[in-house]
């Protein structure tokens, strides 16, 4: 889908802006390990529409890009323009805003379409790879490191709890989750 490569290069251009405070490594770090996770997820679920789980995965945070203090309502304010302005049809379009609403929402993922219940179990599952959560702590260099530690354990649980609600991921994701709450300062009774 021609829309497709249209958007990839677009929020790629996007998110290099100086303005973006994760430019250095939103597309590497974020947005293509969960392209990757996503598109093994419709491997398991071949009922699921990839073109549609491959533009929530790049699209679904848009708004953070753009205006970062009201991502979520920039999105819903601006991405039905953007999207049909980068070639996808009406309704493409407004299943993608549909989509992102329901991830930003958090509130019936469970009960949604396969296609964003893949879109927001990647997007869960790609924070717990790689750097993401180290990022936070160079990201916000006077933060103390409590609080550092409390937020990084706030977004974990929310990624675990409201996000990752295919149960293929929480199972392939269980021990790397176990170790970032260790990471996060919540120990076991017993460390050996």
């Amino acid at each position: 889908m021609e829309a497709l490569n249209a958007l990839k290069k677009y929020i790629r251009r996007l998110a290099q802006d100086d303005s973006f405070v994760h430019k250095e490594w939103f597309v590497t770090y974020h947005l293509e390990i969960a392209e990757k996770l996503a598109m093994e997820l419709c491997d398991l679920h071949k009922e699921a529409d990839r073109n549609l789980v491959t533009a929530l995965v790049w699209f679904h945070d848009y708004g953070k890009i753009i205006d970062f203090p009201h991502e979520h309502q920039a999105t819903q304010d601006k991405g039905l323009s953007k999207l049909l302005e980068l070639g996808f049809e009406h309704a493409f379009a407004e299943e993608v805003i549909q989509g992102i609403k329901l991830i930003d929402e958090k509130t019936d993922l469970p009960n949604s379409s396969i296609e964003v219940r893949i879109a927001s179990s990647a997007d869960g599952a790609s924070h717990l790879i790689g750097p993401f959560y180290l990022l936070y702590w160079r990201e916000h260099p006077d933060t103390s490191i409590s609080d550092l530690v409390l937020e990084n354990r706030r977004k974990l649980e929310i990624d675990w709890n409201k996000k990752i609600v295919l149960p293929e991921v929480r199972r392939a994701f269980k021990d790397r989750y176990h170790f970032l709450k260790e990471q996060f300062g919540e120990f076991t009774d017993k460390l050996l």
